[in-house]
């Protein structure tokens, strides 16, 4: 590892450290966001000592997944061969969102102006997975982290079976549960119920679906993506794989204070889906109807953390999930998580060596947070609109497209790199007066 160049492709070429010996860098958490910032920081020279995950396996979990065009450039400029996510995308050329009762049409766009190619999050984790292989960092399997100990100049971590590790900097992407999140906070912050929950399921269809006219509208052997909208809920459908795949979200306002746990396994009550599903478009509810089992999602709410680096040592940060989870709305989730890799990873590269690694974290917050709030509330307004437009309003009413189109084609063109080095001088200036004065100043 160290500065030695690595190549992936016959274009790319690993960056020199900039440091001697080279920072040495731990990542909790294998999803797509700790991958993704493994492979950030090995990019930009940095030693990725291990991605650590308390799973002794990966399963294929969740459903679908969308990456934006500002993840795809700079997966790529890392040397990852992008073509292997978009092939098992989504290809349908746009999409189309639909009123709740009747399937009109009220506005297409094309895919892109959305999340890019949607796919399922389980095939788009395998290859992230095979990214960071690829670049020769170790994965640690059944590497729980117990405790973390914010010393500087090095952090380290208690694994379950008493292994301690230490680095120069900690990354914790191991997602809204994260226990770095609680040390940087200084307490334990509970999820808040957002007022919503979604049923989600994904299958196969079976050729007896596929040949039932009531239920083959949108399982034909082309990719299709539509949302039906209507007051308080909305509804989601994507196929996968040429049409092999079925996808369908239901988002629905919820007030079950008896559920406050956030689980991808919570069975869903497929006669509660039948229920809101009732006078929903014909053509979408007899496969909604069909559906054998799903999963129900309560989507909980967090406020924006006013840190995310620990106040000891300020070397272990938060990324990802365990510090700006966005809701599904915003399809900018796991793009957000690829965008503050890319900033960890030049930030580190800027500042003169490890003495000042909190010089790094600290802009590398004040740097990430204003841009993941504008990502956010796009999530936010984008289903209050669709939740609000038609609410007692006449079928015959026609409603201006723009009040329920996805508006992310604004996100796509920001560089997070570029963007850090251009400010690097301002921001790092701001860090250094505050740590003078012995006082960082909170992000919100």
């Amino acid at each position: 590892m160290g500065s030695k160049q690595e190549t992936t492709n016959n274009e790319y070429t690993r960056l020199p450290s900039p440091h001697d010996p080279p920072l040495r860098v731990i990542v909790v958490g294998a999803g797509l966001g700790g991958c993704a910032a493994a492979i950030a920081l090995h990019h930009h020279g940095h030693e990725v000592v291990a991605v650590l995950d308390k799973v002794r396996s990966f399963n294929r979990l969740g459903d679908s997944l969308g990456l934006g065009e500002n993840a795809y450039r700079l997966l790529a400029r890392w040397g990852c061969d992008v073509k292997e996510i978009q092939e098992i995308g989504n290809q349908a050329p746009t999409m189309k969102i639909r009123r709740w009762h009747d399937g009109k049409i009220l506005a297409e766009q094309p895919l892109m102006d959305m999340a890019g190619y949607i796919g399922h999050r389980g095939d788009y984790h395998d290859i992230f997975l095979k990214w960071v292989r690829n670049r020769h960092i170790q994965i640690l399997m059944a590497s729980d982290v117990t405790e973390y100990t914010d010393s500087s100049p090095t952090p380290s971590l208690t694994l379950a079976d008493g292994t301690t590790l230490s680095a120069d900097l900690i990354v914790a992407a191991d997602g809204i549960k994260s226990l770095a999140r609680h040390l940087v906070l200084g307490a334990q912050d509970d999820p808040v119920s957002s007022g919503y929950a979604c049923f989600r399921a994904y299958f196969e269809p079976s050729p007896e679906m596929r040949a039932d006219p009531a239920l083959n509208a949108f399982l034909g052997d082309q990719d299709s993506v539509n949302f039906w909208i209507g007051p308080d809920t909305h509804v989601v459908q994507n196929t996968l794989r040429g049409g092999r795949e079925f996808n369908w979200i239901l988002t629905r306002k919820d007030d079950r204070a008896d559920v406050l746990a956030e689980s991808w396994f919570q069975p869903g009550d497929m006669n509660e889906v039948r229920r809101w599903a009732r006078d929903i478009d014909p053509r979408i509810r007899g496969a909604i109807m069909a559906t054998e089992s799903c999963l129900d999602w309560k989507i909980c709410y967090r406020k924006p953390l006013p840190t995310w680096v620990s106040p000891g040592s300020h070397r272990i940060v938060l990324l990802g999930d365990s510090c700006h989870a966005h809701l599904p709305t915003s399809a900018q989730g796991a793009s957000q998580a690829v965008e503050s890799a890319g900033v960890l990873g030049v930030v580190l590269g800027l500042v003169d060596g490890r003495d000042e690694v909190p010089v790094a974290t600290r802009a590398y917050e004040k740097l990430r947070f204003p841009r993941v709030r504008v990502s956010q509330t796009h999530g936010e307004d984008l289903r209050d609109r669709w939740h609000n437009v038609l609410k007692n309003v006449d079928n015959d009413v026609e409603i201006d497209p723009e009040m329920v189109k996805i508006k992310n084609r604004p996100l796509y063109a920001f560089d997070s790199e570029k963007d850090a080095r251009d400010k690097w001088e301002e921001i790092s200036a701001r860090v250094r007066n505050e740590f003078g004065k012995g006082k960082i100043e909170p992000l919100c």
